[in-house]
């Protein structure tokens, strides 16, 4: 027997035995039709629990703190900014009941079978940040009840257990499957909904209304930047969101995927970011806090804040899986061949490492998150332009071709590559970064334009990577079935 079939016959052992104990070992194959029985329905709590963090609530201190706005003016970004992010997160959910497949196992069908290594490659690393910001957030709930229960401090060793602790926790869940996370998702949501409405009527009891409506009114420039600001963190869930419809029958209504998505997303980041910024009135402090979570034990009473840090905590622990849970297929499709259980644990060994790097040195939390929120957003972008750019023209995707990875698929196009797909996504990519501004990175042209002053850099990406990849000539789209390969763009 060869190494090759040795191998893969071990693989398929290993998947048979974590089926047995109840865990998906489904990878990036599209789902069979008599496995697709989800509904539109069911994504309301998977994006409620997507959107469960207290960062947004620090978010909405810097509304108010660092860009000077109003209760009003927040309660219009938090408004505008789900609708615009997760209604593009929705609109790409559409490519998973069509394919039955992860986001970026599609993705070999616009940019080729070698040409989807490069944004996949981006992406994967990009989900590094993502996680390791999470994780960081969600050890500083816990060592926030750590605080409160115990009276605990924290300390170098104190930190990296419980980073520790949140990543083992996350790489449990995403490795036991949709299965774990639609169910753990449900719970999660619905204890978020009860405390957020207890801690809501907290605030609601003891702010200085006069002072919080006092509160004079800011640019709409400003509103403009803080709008893309959280609308770039709903951006970068894009590629993940056909991970999450693939399991949706291919009837599914294509409206009810993108109404549940910006719904779920909708009904918690306007009151986290309104929350956020009515606690700013009386603790500015915390949109420049080093930790983003303690302050929760400062407004609010023990026995509220105590519950509200563990739900916050399980929700930021969820975030992460559910992200670990995709890197996992974007793993796969950069031709790791193990299964998706191992290809997460890859993320969260990388998110471990980086996340002990950002606690114990980082001076401002807030300042690293929002440069990291604007490269992040510019590097998913590019990929959005360009996919959902090629929806327009493709409604179905062959699933052999897809797991076809040699010159024979119908997905090979020129030596693997969509010529098109890889200089539209480049070129974008490239004019985004020229827009984007932060501690880290100014672009050239990031200063002394709207795009720039206003942090837009990943809508130009957006525009541009679109716009390239529906003018240049293109391979033509092959009927699925038809075992045809892809003819050459002219």
């Amino acid at each position: 027997m060869s190494t090759t079939a040795h191998h893969d016959g071990a693989l398929e052992h290993l998947e048979e035995s974590l089926e047995h104990h109840g865990l998906e070992t489904r990878g990036i194959e599209p789902v069979p039709d008599s496995e697709r029985t989800g509904t539109p329905r069911g994504l309301l709590p998977t994006w409620i629990t997507a959107n469960i963090t207290v960062l947004l609530v620090t978010v909405g201190a810097s509304l108010a703190v660092s860009f000077g706005l109003n209760f009003w003016q927040s309660l219009v970004v938090g408004v505008v900014a789900p609708i615009v992010a997760f209604g593009l997160v929705g609109v790409i959910g559409i490519a998973g009941k069509r394919g039955g497949a992860p986001g970026m196992a599609l993705s070999r069908a616009v940019f080729g079978q070698r040409g989807n290594l490069l944004p996949g490659a981006v992406i994967w690393v990009a989900r590094w940040g993502w996680e390791t910001i999470n994780a960081v957030t969600g050890a500083y709930a816990l060592l926030s009840v750590l605080d409160i229960l115990f009276g605990i401090r924290r300390n170098t060793a104190l930190v990296v257990v419980t980073l520790a602790l949140f990543v083992i926790a996350t790489f449990a869940i995403s490795g036991m499957g949709i299965r774990a996370l639609r169910y753990c998702n449900r719970w999660a949501s619905r204890l978020f909904g009860a405390f957020s409405l207890l801690v809501l009527g907290r605030l609601i009891a003891t702010t200085d209304w006069g002072r919080v409506f006092g509160q004079p009114a800011g640019s709409a420039a400003a509103m403009v930047t803080g709008a893309g600001l959280i609308a770039a963190g709903g951006v970068s869930w894009a590629p993940t969101a056909p991970d999450f419809t693939r399991y949706l029958p291919g009837t599914a209504s294509s409206a009810a995927i993108v109404r549940n998505t910006v719904g779920g997303a909708g009904i918690v980041v306007l009151p986290l970011v309104l929350m956020g910024a009515v606690t700013a009135s009386a603790a500015p402090g915390l949109a420049a806090s080093a930790d983003p979570v303690s302050f929760l034990g400062e407004i609010l009473p023990r026995w509220l804040a105590i519950p509200y840090l563990l739900v916050a905590l399980v929700g930021m622990l969820l975030i992460n899986a559910m992200s670990m849970y995709s890197a996992g297929f974007t793993a796969q499709t950069l031709g790791f061949r193990i299964p998706r259980p191992w290809a997460v644990a890859v993320n969260a060994v990388i998110s471990l490492v980086l996340g002990a790097v950002l606690m114990l040195a980082a001076t401002s939390f807030m300042a690293s998150f929002i440069a990291f929120l604007s490269l992040l957003a510019v590097a998913f972008s590019a990929w959005v332009g360009v996919f959902g750019a090629d929806m327009l023209r493709r409604r179905e995707y062959d699933a052999t071709a897809l797991l076809d990875t040699t010159r024979t698929s119908a997905y090979w196009y020129r030596a693997g590559f969509s010529p098109a797909a890889v200089a539209a996504w480049a070129l974008g990519l490239a004019a985004g970064l020229l827009f984007t501004t932060c501690v880290w990175f100014t672009g050239p042209l990031a200063t002394n334009n709207p795009v720039g002053r206003y942090g837009l850099g990943w809508v130009a990406t957006i525009a541009v990577s679109g716009l390239l990849y529906a003018v240049l000539p293109k391979p033509a789209v092959v009927p699925v079935g038809s075992g045809k390969p892809a003819p050459l763009a002219v």
